[in-house]
């Protein structure tokens, strides 16, 4: 009989959702995939199986306004395309789990609350993880849920990379530096063995680079620091966040600008970055495209920011032997990958024109000093290995 997991990652309108299945004790594959987006505005249903094949395309009621709504649309599909399968377990991606946890959790009433006080630091985010959480509690109490955090892969990074130079009361609050896409450099980190083994062992940055975009400096698979910091704010330029600015920035736009601290994180999470930068997208592929001067400065500052934090994310490892390109942009988009390889060259990185139009996953030459590769993430998958790991049913 076909043992099912189901992972959900939920945002502020859509919520995505793989289902995965396996042989008792066989592998986890990947069955179908899909979301519910548009939520409260103009909501559809798309399901796909893993070959592509459309299974579901629907517009739904205009009634699906929240995660609790979608979840429901979700589960009346489940139960036509998964007629009597049981579902042993649901997986969360939840964005912060703070400095506490290294590793996935169950699902408890107490881990609930601890996770709720964490909100002011991903506010873009964590409500809607958690809001699935508690409608999937509502309607499958018997089912256990775990929540996989996108915080935890960096836990043990030296005390310096986590530090926060502020004084200690303040940072005795939980003030220190996080990281974030963990769960996607740990998929990257456990297939480097298979994928790249001369590489997986030593110091690789992996560039995830998407909407949000963050580099991971890791030693032998291990993170040793990243670009994010506190909050998913800092480092790269990202789709619509500015990534790394001076606070005094922020400190202007209060006293000077007379902002409320809502225009502020309006500012910050939804009209930076590359839409801001271009005033047109925050989509790379409409930028690249694109003959507007504002567009093309985006591209530069993406561009410039990642090669930048490359190279001091390279002194912190003592050098360096291999970049990684992974995530929407990193996995689809060559001229940006040469770009930033281009400007990264003095590291060492002797790109392959060709293998890099082809999409890898070797896209350097031989011979060259440092290796650049394109591998695919697969943050669900993780999640699922996770859920099953942590609920016995390995």
């Amino acid at each position: 009989m076909t043992e099912h997991v189901l992972v959900l990652n939920a945002g502020s309108s859509s919520l995505k959702f793989c289902v995965y299945g396996r042989l008792r004790h066989g592998p986890w594959r990947a069955e179908a995939r899909g979301q519910v987006e548009g939520i409260g505005t103009a909501p559809r249903f798309k399901a796909r199986a893993a070959d592509g094949k459309v299974l579901a395309e629907q517009t739904l009621d205009a009634s699906v306004r929240d995660a609790r709504a979608a979840l429901d649309a979700l589960a009346a599909w489940l139960r036509t395309a998964y007629a009597g399968a049981r579902v042993l377990g649901v997986g969360h991606r939840v964005v912060h789990g703070g400095s506490r946890h290294a590793g996935p959790a169950v699902v408890t009433p107490a881990l609930l609350e601890e996770l709720r006080g964490l909100t002011p630091l991903a506010p873009l985010h964590q409500p809607h993880n958690l809001a699935a959480i508690d409608a999937l509690t509502e309607r499958m109490p018997g089912v256990p849920q775990v929540a996989c955090f996108d915080t935890s892969f960096h836990r043990g990074q030296p005390v310096v990379a986590e530090l926060v130079p502020l004084p200690r009361e303040i940072r005795s609050a939980g003030v220190q530096r996080y990281g974030f896409h963990g769960l996607s450099y740990e998929y990257i980190a456990s297939v480097l063995p298979q994928v790249a083994p001369e590489i997986a062992g030593g110091r690789v940055i992996v560039a995830h680079l998407g909407s949000g975009a963050s580099l991971c400096a890791l030693r032998a698979g291990r993170s040793v620091d990243s670009s994010f910091g506190f909050t998913a704010l800092d480092g790269l330029c990202m789709g619509t966040r500015p990534g790394a600015i001076d606070p005094g920035v922020v400190l202007y736009l209060f006293q000077t600008l007379g902002m409320t601290a809502g225009q502020v994180e309006a500012l910050l999470y939804k009209k930076s970055g590359l839409l801001g930068i271009s005033g047109l997208s925050n989509d790379m592929r409409d930028l690249l495209k694109s003959t507007d001067a504002a567009a093309k400065l985006a591209v530069d500052f993406f561009v410039y920011r990642a090669a930048k934090e490359i190279g001091a994310l390279t002194a912190v490892l003592g050098g360096l032997d291999a970049l990684v390109f992974t995530a929407g942009i990193g996995e689809n988009s060559p001229e940006v990958r040469a770009r930033i390889s281009t400007a990264s060259a003095w590291l060492g990185i002797d790109l392959d024109t060709g293998a890099n139009r082809a999409g890898g996953p070797c896209i350097s030459r031989p011979g060259s000093k440092v290796s650049a590769w394109v591998i695919p993430t697969n943050e669900e998958l993780m999640i699922a290995r996770h859920t099953s790991s942590l609920l016995g049913l390995d």
